[in-house]
């Protein structure tokens, strides 16, 4: 029967071309907007790694002065360095690491190839292991060979193309960063996760980061790191300093993003108590002044408290939905119109035996076509929305495209939408009564 009502409806849409055609233009405009809208909202609120977003945690702390403490503050944003160290020395987690972005100076030693700059991360050694960071070729450093400074490094696979040639092993090879020669010891795979959660005083959208620096090794190469630091203490209050500054141990300021992993939800527990016991015990040795204040978010809810989808894209959203319902609203007129004015057509097949349930579903299977039809036009006025997305300055613009799950749902949005505005149309259809249309023949 499916196909005999797909076949009237066919013939029906070549009947009344333009209704027809005023009909998927508005299903199609509604679709595209909230497509357009939906796709942005779907790439900035996508769970970065999913095998292990509930397992990953940002700890905070609050090690700062009362003053212009105010009741409700929320925890610092990041860590200070002598509190990251040792949270890592006393291990309460699976894995744990702190790590700071940087941009670091690369001399190569292939000739004809310019010095230039190259996006870096200072971390330790948990940070591949604890983020799934895939190898192509060697390993990782081990937390033995940070603390003993070691001049080694990983690097991206864009990186060791550009330095050594496509196909070649990096691997055991020197490069020379920041005025010093480092030991190549592995190069990772393609990986990508946007938003990049695990810094996010960065730009959160963007490409691979190229070198990876053990941290203890950034500090005596004295790497410059880059991102935000909050300092709580006036210069004549702080502590005294050595050759490095505002990034030294005894520091009063926070500027390392610090993670650990934990399996459980018992470790979860048992991990944010530790963050209080932990405070206690600074508090009670005079370096934090304020009540224990802790929080321990996992890897969504720390892009959540971040904002990770802005507010404007939000409203975009629903004021997309709002124009698809509109356009809805007029789809379920002109569905309205065509179908009551084949009520003669309708009267004589009722006579003629025709079920109202047969009307209906008839009429349905016509909304539903139409709804189809806009739906694949809509597919396309989304792509072109998402173009326009993608010329905007915006660091996660280059990223919003439509995959398959978002062509998927938009086929099923269509769908249901014009099944639902179909209802009522077809519903009236099916009302018309027998005799008062032969009545009027």
């Amino acid at each position: 029967m499916f196909g005999y009502y797909l076949s009237l409806a066919l013939r029906s849409f070549r009947r009344n071309k333009v209704l027809t055609a005023l009909m998927v233009v508005a299903i199609a405009l509604g679709i595209g907007a909230s497509t357009t809208t939906l796709t942005v909202f779907h790439v900035l609120s996508g769970d970065p790694i999913p095998q292990k977003s509930e397992k990953l945690f940002y700890p905070r702390i609050d090690p700062r002065s009362r003053q212009g403490f105010q009741p409700g503050d929320d925890p610092e944003w990041q860590m200070s360095r002598f509190d990251a160290e040792q949270l890592l020395r006393e291990k309460r987690g699976d894995r744990q690491a702190f790590m700071s972005a940087g941009n670091v100076a690369v001399v190569p030693a292939k000739a004809g190839i310019d010095p230039f700059m190259a996006s870096a991360r200072y971390t330790t050694a948990d940070f591949f292991p604890m983020f799934d960071v895939p190898m192509a070729a060697g390993r990782s450093w081990t937390a033995a060979e940070d603390e003993a400074r070691a001049k080694l490094v990983v690097i991206s696979g864009a990186l060791s193309e550009r330095l050594f040639g496509e196909g070649a092993n990096a691997v055991g090879k020197s490069i020379r960063i920041e005025q010093g020669d480092f030991t190549v010891i592995g190069v990772i795979g393609k990986w990508e996760p946007n938003p990049r959660f695990y810094d996010l005083s960065q730009s959160r959208y963007g490409t691979d980061e190229q070198v990876f620096v053990p941290f203890w090794s950034s500090r005596a190469a004295n790497m410059q790191p880059s991102g935000n630091m909050s300092c709580w203490a006036q210069p004549d209050d702080e502590a005294p300093r050595n050759d490095e500054g505002n990034y030294g141990l005894n520091v009063p300021c926070t500027w390392l993003q610090y993670w650990v992993e934990l399996s459980t939800p018992e470790k979860v527990k048992a991990y944010r108590e530790y963050l209080v016991n932990y405070s206690n015990q600074q508090r009670a040795a005079g370096r934090f002044e304020r009540e224990p204040n802790v929080d321990l978010d996992d890897v969504m809810g720390w892009l959540d408290e971040n904002g990770a989808v802005p507010g404007d894209v939000r409203l975009q959203a629903w004021l997309a939905f709002g124009f698809l319902f509109v356009c809805l609203l007029n789809t379920v007129g002109l569905l309205l119109a065509k179908f009551l004015r084949r009520s003669p057509e309708i009267g004589v097949r009722r006579a003629l035996g025709a079920t109202r349930r047969t009307i209906f579903a008839q009429y349905l299977v016509e909304a539903g076509v139409i709804g189809v039809a806009g739906g694949v036009l809509g597919l396309g006025l989304a792509q072109l929305g998402l173009w326009a997305v993608r010329q905007q300055p915006t660091d996660y613009a280059e990223f919003v495209r439509i995959d398959a799950t978002m062509v998927l749902a938009t086929l099923a949005l269509t769908l249901v939408a014009s099944l639902a505005a179909g209802l009522l149309p077809a519903w009236r259809a099916c009302q018309v009564t027998p005799a008062m249309q032969l009545k009027s023949q």
